[in-house]
């Protein structure tokens, strides 16, 4: 487990991704919400008090345990699955920063659920997040989320207690004296990374890999984004493409834990930017309910890369925020089916109507899953000027 200083620096860094996170500076009496599993209690606390220092007012929620949690899909009818707390929709439209912590006691406590009923719930609760995504665009609000080791991720990632510790406080930079140092920094040098690659005239991208020809469209009038503080850890570089560009064959070699299921090996063909062929080597029931869940569920909502130079996450850790940012020997790159992120539109967001969203080709959906693939990989550009360039090799940006 964490100790009380790798606790307090952690604090330090998410204090700062918030802020970071926020196109517009939080301001006193502001309303900070503040989620958290049972497990991450003494972080949440840090947290509370730090808030309350900065003169803004912390709301904290604790999340289910998996009891609760299983109970709820397995005894919850059909209104109690779509039923919204009174007030959400009310706090959702006035809370101006939100800091999540993950800390899990189960991964895989939903395996023999109904994937459909998971659906439905998230369905659901996609107004509330529409209502977030839109204050966002406006610059009022921002959020940033990061995961404490547990008994449970350890296991499943196959580490004891003391080494999935160790990497998160290696891929955090808790080791560090001044961790937010060393996260400003890495922003600022990903930074240059952004401007090289939005300076490049882009119709296509070319992915290659063991497993993986595919081909993606940026799309009108977009940028790469990342390092931005919604993550804690982060180092993706990434766009929401112009889903309807997608085309070919993707595989995830990395597994993956969403909603109590676990699923490994899956690989997916992509025509006309729609997902018309799903494999899987475990849990293919649950990718094939979970890509019906809505229209915008088989479409790309995000493409990304992580350059090995800036990640020292080397192992599996269970736990997509960690594998999505996976650095080892070849980086990672990652699609997610999905819900777009608007704020790789290159003009204001806040200008964007849902008939704008639709004609560029922002993808929307409940869904937002990232799948990872971690193998050797080639990325060309295939540029409106009819040049081919190499911008991505052997986990490395080639700028």
């Amino acid at each position: 487990m964490l100790t009380d200083g790798q606790v307090k620096k952690y604090a330090d860094v998410l204090i700062w991704a918030l802020k970071v996170a926020r196109q517009k500076p939080f301001k006193k009496n502001d309303t900070i919400l503040l989620q958290y599993d049972p497990s991450a209690l003494g972080l949440a606390e840090l947290l509370y008090n730090r808030i309350l220092d900065m003169g803004m007012n912390p709301i904290q929620r604790v999340g289910q345990t998996k009891v609760m949690e299983r109970g709820f899909y397995e005894k919850a009818n059909s209104k109690q699955l779509v039923f919204l707390v009174p007030g959400d929709r009310e706090l959702c439209s006035s809370i101006h920063g939100r800091i999540f912590l993950h800390a899990p006691d189960a991964l895989t406590h939903l395996k023999d659920i109904d994937p459909v009923k998971i659906g439905k719930a998230l369905v659901a609760r996609k107004p509330l997040r529409d209502i977030l995504n839109r204050r966002e665009e406006e610059g009022l609000y921002s959020w940033t989320l990061c995961t404490l080791p547990t008994d449970e991720l350890a296991k499943q990632a196959r580490m004891t207690s003391d080494q999935y510790t160790e990497q998160i406080v290696r891929a955090c930079y808790l080791d560090h004296e001044h961790p937010v140092s060393r996260w400003q920094t890495i922003l600022d040098e990903v930074r240059e990374i952004k401007k090289w690659l939005d300076g490049l005239e882009v119709k296509s991208l070319h992915v290659e890999s063991q497993s993986i020809d595919l081909k993606v469209t940026p799309g009108f009038e977009r940028k790469w984004i990342g390092i931005s503080g919604h993550n804690v850890p982060s180092f993706e570089i990434f766009t929401s493409p112009d889903w309807r560009g997608t085309k070919g064959r993707y595989y995830a070699n990395l597994p993956s834990f969403r909603s109590g299921n676990y699923v490994e090996g899956v690989s997916l063909k992509f025509e006309k930017g729609v997902v018309t062929e799903i494999e899987a080597e475990t849990g293919k029931d649950f990718v094939v309910k979970q890509l019906a869940m809505d229209k915008g569920a088989r479409r790309v909502g995000e493409f990304s890369l992580t350059d090995k130079r800036f990640s020292r996450i080397d192992r599996f850790m269970a736990d997509t925020l960690f594998d999505e940012n996976h650095g080892g020997q070849y980086g990672n790159c990652h699609v997610a089916l999905g819900s777009s992120y608007t704020a790789t539109y290159r003009g204001n967001p806040s200008e964007l109507t849902k008939e704008i969203k639709k004609k560029m080709g922002f993808n929307d959906s409940a869904l937002h899953w990232d799948l990872v693939n971690t193998e050797d990989k080639a990325v060309t550009a295939h540029l409106k000027s009819g040049k081919k360039m190499l911008i991505y090799a052997h986990g490395i940006f080639k700028h």
